[in-house]
């Protein structure tokens, strides 16, 4: 009895001490902080978390112990003395609990940036690296992934969980294909671990990644970021979208003829000998059928085709290039697949038993929300079974399930000014890095002639707030220029893709700065182009110069220096021209335009110009422009057959320029 009295006592003043004084927190880390990780050599290195206030927190690495005491605002940080790149190390962080953080590595941490051709994973172009992926194994490259968050208020102080992954055959699916390769140039030619934090967002534009002081140079754009910051506005914009869009789906749901006839149209046995026809892969607004025009909603497409007795039954994969907006896919009256939206290729696999001999039958339900609906041209359409592929494209049955009017796209509130940055770049801060990789752009073409501004701004607000946090200052900044896309033009016009890929050419301005050309990488029908391995290792050519101290290799293609007029000629200098200029692929140089000042002082059309390679220059005529004042090269959104390059087999990178006017 009396022991139990004494249990009760003491359990009494438990609570009373719980109920009187603020619970102990144990020592916390940040999720950047953790197994596995990668840090910066040659730095000083920044270790945070948070704690109790006054809490002395010690931490301990390589035989040395660093301590902190833990500020009223709870955060404490520690700072190591620079590191010799190597590991695998351990580290051990105590204050009220203990902490031990394993298989650490110091190397150099590259920050990857930007919208969707830099979050784009392995897994996206498996088509063109597939034996790599399969015997991936590369434990000195590892990726820290930062989930999409914005926040329009307060800067985050951490990101949501996450861990170091490093390359391997089961890994490699999910990490950034551009970094992947600019990692694993690096990895290979300096020797040393190489880790990627991707903090990048499909669909971003620039100003997402601004910070509050930042967007104060930018009213428009600083408007909209304190409208974002009003919750119940936020909420309301959010209720009217999901409503609208609610309200568009049911309506085509319940209108649907091919689901809700008598008999549904995937079924096999339906009858559609009277549905008209069209050949695909095509967008139906091209078709002469007056029903097709303009029409937004639901179209049906059905194919059949003949497997021989020897394939079937065999699982097969089946390919249908890309598809506007989203499908439904059905072989035989099974659901195979389906995919959302517009951009990622359509791979699926038809199991085992799905095949039949002879006849089978194809059905793809197609949801169109806005703009052109239909199957991107120049993609494949096939089925590959047993090594063998049937060919699916060409006359295909089609016929109008829904109709309705196009559906607004819905509010992207991570596309917001400075929501990105608040949620996904300020929660880093101080983590050493050696530099950024950035690929982005698509997203502000519509506006590209403030894009310079913004991104020299996105460059610069970066390299304020991580001031002191990297080997060099300013810390190495390295881009992609805009790939080649959309439809080739036959004559010199002007382009809102030229004009931003000319924006970030004059982005090199900036101290510290590498440009990758990517203007023969893309693909015509596709903003993802597949080859990231030449975008990765033109991005690794660039740090080799910035970040690594290369000066006398080629790391970059020709980039326009300066032009004067001589004879009715321009002469173009550039520089980057490595052991000289050549001309890729033909004998006569391509894409390079000329233009003359008209009578009333306004610059008149540009003309296809006359162009050969002097030594290190180019010069460039029209016989019709005696006085030619302006030259663009590859001045397109896709210039076809742009070839300047050096002899090491860079491209030049496309350009504007003009003489000064005349005295």
């Amino acid at each position: 009895m009396q022991l139990f009295t004494i249990r009760l006592l003491a359990l009494w003043l438990s609570g009373i001490s719980l109920v009187g004084m603020p619970a102990w927190a144990d020592v916390r880390l940040p999720k950047l902080i953790t197994d596995g990780m990668v840090l910066q050599r040659d730095v000083p290195l920044n270790i945070w978390g948070w704690a109790d206030p006054g809490e002395v927190v010690t931490v301990s690495w390589a035989g040395q112990s660093y301590r902190a005491t833990t500020g009223p605002d709870r955060t404490w940080r520690v700072q190591l003395p620079a590191q010799r790149a190597g590991g695998p190390y351990s580290m051990t962080i105590g204050g009220r609990n203990t902490l031990k953080l394993n298989d650490l590595l110091v190397g150099d941490v590259w920050l990857c940036s930007g919208q969707s051709n830099m979050e784009l994973p392995m897994n996206r172009v498996v088509d063109l690296y597939a034996e790599l992926m399969a015997t991936a194994n590369y434990p000195h490259i590892r990726l820290f992934n930062v989930p999409t968050r914005y926040s329009f208020n307060a800067a985050l102080d951490d990101v949501p969980p996450g861990r170091w992954e490093a390359v391997t055959p089961k890994t490699i699916g999910a990490f950034t294909a551009v970094g992947f390769f600019f990692a694993k140039s690096l990895h290979e030619k300096y020797g040393v671990p190489i880790g990627l934090i991707k903090a990048s967002v499909g669909g971003s534009p620039a100003e997402a990644w601004l910070s509050d002081e930042a967007l104060n140079a930018f009213p428009t754009h600083m408007a909209v970021a304190q409208k974002m910051a009003d919750s119940t506005h936020v909420a309301g914009i959010r209720q009217a979208d999901d409503a609208r869009s609610r309200t568009w789906y049911t309506q085509i749901w319940q209108t649907d003829k091919g689901r809700h006839g008598a008999q549904p149209w995937f079924d096999p046995t339906y009858d559609a000998s009277r549905w008209p026809r069209m050949n695909l892969p095509g967008y139906w607004a091209d078709e002469s059928d007056p029903a097709l025009k303009n029409l937004n909603g639901v179209v049906w497409f059905r194919k059949e085709f003949d497997v021989p007795a020897s394939l079937a039954g065999q699982p097969a994969r089946l390919r249908l290039g890309t598809i506007v907006d989203r499908d439904s896919v059905y072989l035989n009256g099974s659901f195979v697949g389906t995919i959302g939206y517009q951009y990622p290729p359509r791979k699926y696999d038809v199991p085992a038993g799905g095949l039949r001999p002879g006849k089978n039958t194809l059905v793809v339900r197609v949801i169109n929300n806005i703009g052109r609906g239909g199957f991107t041209p120049d993609k494949p359409y096939r089925l590959e079974v047993g090594g063998q592929v049937i060919d699916l494209k060409g006359s295909w049955q089609y016929q109008v399930g829904a109709e309705a009017q196009p559906l607004l796209p819905q509010t992207f509130f991570q596309y917001m000014p400075g929501g990105l940055y608040k949620g996904m770049i300020a929660p880093l801060l101080p983590y050493a890095f050696k530099g950024v990789i950035w690929y982005q752009g698509e997203s502000n073409v519509s506006r590209a002639g403030e894009y310079r501004d913004l991104f020299s701004a996105v460059i610069n607000d970066w390299r304020g707030h991580w001031q002191g946090a990297t080997p060099q200052t300013p810390f190495p900044f390295l881009f992609v220029q805009l790939a080649n896309y959309l439809p080739v033009q036959n004559d010199p016009v002007d382009s809102e893709w030229a004009q931003l890929r000319e924006g970030q050419r004059q982005t090199l301005a900036l101290p510290n700065t590498g440009m990758a050309v990517a203007i023969d990488l893309g693909e015509w029908n596709d903003i993802h182009p597949l080859n990231k391995a030449d975008v990765g290792k033109r991005l690794a050519l660039a740090a080799e110069r910035v970040a690594y101290g290369n000066k006398t290799g080629v790391t970059s293609g020709p980039v326009f220096e300066s032009m004067r007029l001589k004879g009715g000629r321009l002469v173009l200098r550039f520089r980057e021209t490595g052991s000289g200029l050549v001309s890729r692929n033909t004998p006569d140089l391509k894409q390079f335009a000329v233009a003359a000042m008209g009578p009333d002082g306004k610059l008149g059309p540009y003309l296809w110009a006359n162009a050969r390679i002097r030594g290190n220059t180019v010069e460039v005529w029209h016989d019709a422009v005696r006085r030619p004042v302006a030259v663009r090269y590859a001045w397109a959104d896709n210039p076809e057959g742009a070839n300047l390059y050096n002899r090491e087999g860079l491209p030049a990178s496309p350009f504007s320029a003009q003489l000064p006017a005349s005295r």
